[in-house]
């Protein structure tokens, strides 16, 4: 049976990962968040690690081959599983492609993509209260302002891609952590019939 792939979009800070972990643990899926495998990769100090801290340090978005085969190679470990919850992979057209199976030699099937909605002022209110409370180097202001840049210019787009090929469903999440569990819910069990 194949296993059943989500995709959680959204800007830094419009709790993707919080609800992506939630919908995990509710509908018994793995949840795998690119920011961290690249942490712990840093934190090692592997040779990937410290190729994609380069990056992180900066506010830039790692390149679409470094982080697609991080991802890859973190799933051949993963036990059977009913499916995921990807947390900041795909974030550009071109990762999504590479998940496609375009210039990669392997494809992984995507079946829900959940974009959450959230304004660019709160966007910046959530990501500095973020950084006072669990002190991430990457939360800077400016790294902050390039991290918001980055994500209007190459992830964005990917709503057009996802929508083209009719996985893409837009959830408002400017409400409650509980009220927009409950829309994406809502979304998930309609879909995974």
């Amino acid at each position: 049976m194949e296993k059943f792939n989500i995709v959680m979009l959204g800007a830094p800070g419009s709790g993707k990962g919080t609800q992506a972990k939630i919908l995990a643990e509710k509908f018994n899926l793995a949840h795998i968040s690119t920011g961290d495998l690249f942490r712990k990769q840093i934190s090692s100090g592997s040779p990937l690690g410290l190729e994609a801290k380069s990056y992180i340090d900066r506010g830039a978005l790692c390149p679409d081959s470094l982080t697609i085969n991080m991802l890859h190679d973190f799933l051949t470990k993963l036990p059977d599983v009913k499916g995921h919850i990807f947390d900041g992979v795909p974030r550009t057209v071109q990762q999504a492609q590479m998940l496609d199976g375009v210039g990669f030699p392997t494809v992984l099937p995507l079946h829900l993509v959940l974009n959450l909605n959230v304004d660019a002022d709160e966007i910046s209110r959530r990501l500095l209260k973020r950084a006072e409370i669990e002190g991430r180097s990457d939360d800077t202001p400016e790294i902050i302002e390039k991290r918001i840049q980055n994500y209007f210019a190459q992830t964005k787009p990917l709503e057009d891609y996802y929508e083209k090929k009719g996985i893409l469903r837009q959830i408002n999440g400017m409400g409650t952590v509980e009220g927009i569990f409950e829309e994406l819910c809502k979304v998930v069990s309609a879909e995974m019939k």
